[in-house]
């Protein structure tokens, strides 16, 4: 009981100064605000706030402490009681992360995409909740934010102005309306104070987050953090949303033309946006990951998975600009306008990209680089493998780890020749083998996550969201998804070859490595179907 009461008097006092401090900072950042009149209610609600995370956090970090102390360190009974905190303290973030809302949503999100970071009990917890049981703003707060943005009532602004939103999320909730030109349109409204919130937000999480740090060094999510400083402005901006999807639908016409009119986002009612509030067109769609909803549609779940992999993958390989946040609820799937059917005639899938807010652009030497990483990936190559995680900034000790990390797979799988060697099974023995991974080698993937530029930070997330949606569409083992990242990875490194070659001799040796590579893809395709049909015949 003395161990427990020097640790708990250790944490309140961090408590109480994280939360002073956090008020401070807070305060500073509210003295700012453009709106002066709402600044003491937010003087008062935003220490309740602290005070939560403050309080969450001491109690996590005691409950870790006390419930393992003196636990041998491989013993069955400290394995149990690791799953009981583990259980508890997800909750207990859980709670955090919907009451305050904002960028504590957004933050849960993140954790909740960490497969080879966090416990499976927080991904469990988190992955869910962060998603579908986002807080909402009051009908009152919404029309305030309309009147301040517009200038008028949303009666007055639409036509039509449904009151109960369709959606909410971490920063914002859409309702649907009708402009007085009898367009069916989405209306995504901000939440009330978020601007003003978000940087007392911030600066008491990183305060949190770098006093924990140091009193338990292995405990270091301080890149994140970053990650929410820099990208969080950019999302409070709708206006940088709605450029976004502009930027996107341009990239897929000027430079994957092939697939172009398979990819769509909703058009923009300009006169009718600003930073706050977004106007948009309304699609009718399923989610991504509704299959009783996509087979209605009479589309096939296989043609969609294709279709997504195919779309990030020019994205990160050829565009260089890349959208972040792919979970199911930003992906929405209808069938080709146009009515097109596909062989056997089947209706063709046409993918709906929503909430624009979270890009990130990949310069020419990191795309490059990481296209080179992911073809060796797909085609087992381990020099290359090496080379490009090192060329990325994984270590020379440090680069299996990487690779393991973008696969999901051990070593000795990723660079196995067989042609399903980075299938994952998705049955428990996989996912605790995952998680034996991360438990085992979590000071090493702390130290990586430190080397590796911020930028690969959020396409490891972004691979994390994808391979959740093309799980749940299979539904099987598959490898499809990878040789079509192989293939696309292949051809955006032949594409730059071919821009700077400059004579007749590299324009030929660059033309027979694309055809030596289309034939290697040809014939993994070819074995993987024979894989799958021996497969089919064994059931």
């Amino acid at each position: 009981m003395a161990v427990a009461r020097s640790i708990w008097g250790v944490k309140s006092k961090l408590a109480f100064a994280a939360t002073a401090l956090g008020a401070g900072a807070g305060a500073a950042a509210i003295a700012k605000s453009d709106d002066p009149a709402t600044s003491l209610k937010l003087c008062t609600t935003v220490p309740v706030r602290l005070f939560r995370l403050s309080v969450t956090a001491a109690t996590i970090a005691f409950d870790y402490e006390y419930s393992l102390f003196g636990l041998p360190e491989d013993g069955i009974e400290r394995t149990r009681v690791k799953h009981e905190v583990h259980t508890r303290s997800a909750r207990r973030l859980e709670e955090l992360c919907l009451n305050n809302g904002g960028i504590y949503i957004k933050l849960g999100q993140h954790i909740s995409q960490l497969e080879y970071l966090v416990p499976q009990e927080y991904i469990n917890t988190l992955r869910e909740s962060m998603l579908n049981r986002c807080p909402t703003s009051s009908y009152d707060q919404v029309c305030q934010v309309i009147k301040r943005e517009l200038g008028g009532a949303p009666e007055e602004i639409f036509d039509e102005f449904d009151p109960v939103p369709i959606a909410s999320a971490s920063l914002a909730q859409v309702h649907v309306a009708r402009t007085h030109e009898g367009e069916k349109v989405a209306v995504k409204v901000q939440h009330m104070h978020m601007t003003d919130t978000a940087a007392a937000d911030y600066a008491t999480v990183e305060l949190i987050v770098n006093t924990l740090h140091r009193l338990f060094p292995s405990f270091d999510y301080r890149w994140l953090v970053d990650e929410v400083r820099d990208s969080l402005p950019k999302e409070l901006d709708f206006l940088i949303e709605a450029k976004n999807s502009i930027k996107c639908m341009d990239n897929f016409r000027r430079l994957s033309p092939h697939i172009a009119e398979y990819v769509y986002a909703p058009m923009v009612y300009w006169n009718l946006s600003t930073s706050k509030l977004l106007t948009m067109e309304f699609v009718e769609g399923a989610e991504v990951n509704d299959l009783k909803s996509i087979k209605k549609l009479g589309l096939s779940p296989h043609d969609i998975a294709t279709l997504v992999s195919r779309t990030f993958a020019e994205m990160m390989f050829k565009h260089g600009f890349v959208h972040c946040d792919p979970h199911a609820a930003n992906l929405l799937i209808r069938a080709m306008p146009s009515s097109r059917s596909g062989i056997f005639g089947r209706r063709k899938p046409q993918l709906v990209l929503l909430d624009h807010g979270l890009y990130k652009e990949l310069d020419v030497a990191t795309r490059t680089n990481y296209a080179a990483l992911w073809k060796g990936l797909v085609l087992a190559d381990a020099r290359a493998i090496k080379e490009n995680c090192m060329k990325l900034g994984a270590g020379e000790d440090l680069y299996a780890l990487f690779a393991g990390i973008l696969t999901m797979r051990p070593w000795n799988r990723v660079i196995d020749p067989a042609v399903d060697h980075l299938a994952i099974q998705g049955n428990a023995s996989d996912q605790s083998e995952l998680q034996m991974y991360a438990s085992l080698y979590f000071p090493q993937i702390t130290e990586l996550l430190h080397q590796l530029p911020r930028v690969i930070l959020l396409m490891l997330k972004t691979n994390d969201c994808l391979r959740a949606v093309n799980n749940a569409l299979i539904q099987r083992p598959s490898v499809e998804s990878f040789i079509i990242i192989g293939r696309v990875s292949s051809e955006a490194l032949i594409e730059e070859k071919l821009s700077h070659a400059n004579s007749i001799f590299s324009l030929t040796r660059v033309w027979l490595e694309e055809i030596s590579l289309e034939a290697r893809f040809m014939i993994m395709q070819f074995a993987l179907w024979v894989l799958q049909f021996r497969r089919a015949l064994a059931f």
